[in-house]
């Protein structure tokens, strides 16, 4: 599956639409374009008949079938400093699967034919700029015909998967280790889901190898967790307190006497703009319906009623009620700092107004004091590096549409060129003007 295991998924786990793939139905009209050239010269035995040629003084020219030009191809990224690589399993099984040719309607497999070097998903490569100093993820030397039409296909799934595997990682990054929620499920069409929550998935176990950490995988559905066997999870939405008529606290009571006790209990809190209030609330619920069931000796039913965390997700055009209007009304909208520590303070403080027990004093405490705070909305790596910075008690971040982002800073854009091709037996360089042969220890002979 990936460095970390030294597996490679195969098409079991991607059941590639191979016959629309060999025909080049995902293809660039400019792939099929040449295929079917190279394809047609091949055939009527054209031998190369130019005059202006690159290749170095001393090879000849003369009987070199270009239809059937074997070539050494790389595959690398652009994106600027480091990116955390994600899609060669799923290129190498297109490779694998739809190199060749169709003789009428017979598909002839040449795959076989291919040697190919690769490195393993979750493998960082370094760019700086300079297009002559790229380090490849993939490089394939066979006859250019029957692979290129899965130039196109390979390079969008390396291109998408390794963006968002690169976002993830930043995000951790920027929480210093604090777990972080994949959220952006509803930001794309389903299709995506599967690779997306795998790029996820990488990008965790690079940041858990990276930084001595054991941060477990959060995602929101169980498409995402398809292709490493994880299964979505998730709480309360805004529309089933709405259900609850805008009562917070019953729609949790209801939530917990249902759904299992392994299904954490994470509060919604923003649905009435008031998330003190509401937090209190559900806190308040719980706990007395926790203290009773314990006293009556039924453990394993209290379970069900400890509130693991609460989630903020004020949206920006709002300040929620506990939030004093400062200078700037930028500073008091949605998400910020001083709603976090209204909110932590609040449930830190709630058991003293309980009137408890002796008995019961230090385990009410505990039971506020476990609560966690989880933030969602408008998360981005410099917005959780500002929280950090300001020790804003947050213990769990929940990130969108920023894992998906397409801008300067997180382009990802891979491309693959042709370096050499082989001539009469020997390896020629034949690089564009810029590019040039790649080098990557980390590339290993797959076939």
């Amino acid at each position: 599956m990936s460095i970390f295991d030294k597996k490679r998924l195969t098409n079991e786990t991607f059941k590639l639409d191979i016959e629309r793939m060999r025909r080049g139905w995902y293809s660039d009209k400019y792939f099929e374009n040449i295929n079917r050239m190279l394809i047609s010269l091949s055939k009527d035995k054209y031998f190369y008949a130019g005059q202006y040629h690159n290749l170095p003084k001393g090879i000849s020219a003369e009987e070199i079938s270009v239809g059937d030009i074997e070539v050494e191809m790389q595959w690398f990224t652009r994106r600027m400093g480091k990116t955390t690589v994600v899609g060669v399993d799923k290129s190498l099984a297109m490779l694998r699967h739809c190199t060749g040719y169709f003789d009428g309607d017979k598909f002839v497999d040449t795959s076989d034919k291919l040697e190919v070097w690769a490195v393993h998903d979750g493998t960082t490569v370094k760019y700086d700029g300079d297009p002559t100093k790229v380090q490849p993820v993939i490089k394939v030397r066979g006859r250019y015909r029957d692979f290129a039409l899965i130039e196109t296909p390979t390079l969008g799934i390396l291109t998408r998967s390794s963006r968002v595997a690169t976002n993830v990682y930043e995000t951790f990054v920027a929480s210093r280790g604090k777990p972080v929620l994949f959220f952006p499920a509803r930001f794309d069409v389903h299709e995506v889901q599967a690779a997306d929550g795998y790029a996820y998935n990488i990008a965790l176990q690079r940041f858990n190898k990276d930084h001595a950490q054991e941060l477990g995988a959060f995602v929101s559905t169980d498409a995402q967790g398809d292709w490493w066997g994880g299964a979505g999870g998730g709480t309360v939405a805004h529309a089933a307190i709405a259900s609850f008529l805008g009562d917070t606290a019953e729609a949790m009571m209801q939530f917990a006497n249902i759904l299992p006790a392994r299904i954490p209990r994470i509060a919604l809190v923003d649905f009435n703009n008031d998330s003190v209030r509401d937090t209190l609330r559900v806190l308040d619920a719980m706990f007395i319906k926790y203290r009773q069931l314990m006293d009556a000796g039924s453990q394993e039913e209290a379970e069900k009623y400890k509130l693991f965390g609460v989630r903020l997700d004020t949206s920006g055009s709002l300040r929620d009620v506990s939030v004093q209007p400062l200078g700037d009304p930028a500073l008091d909208l949605g998400v910020n700092p001083r709603l976090v520590f209204n909110v932590r303070q609040a449930i830190d403080n709630a058991w003293e107004s309980w009137n408890l027990p002796d008995r019961w004093k230090e385990a009410g405490k505990e039971f506020c004091r476990n609560v966690k705070i989880v933030v969602s909305g408008g998360f981005n790596p410099e917005k959780i590096r500002k929280f950090e910075k300001l020790e804003v008690p947050v213990d769990i971040y929940a990130v969108g549409s920023y894992l998906f982002n397409n801008s300067d800073s997180t382009s990802t854009d891979y491309t693959s060129d042709v370096v050499r091709v082989k001539i009469h037996g020997e390896w020629i360089d034949m690089a564009k003007v810029g590019r040039k042969v790649g080098e990557n220890e980390n590339l290993e002979r797959v076939w």
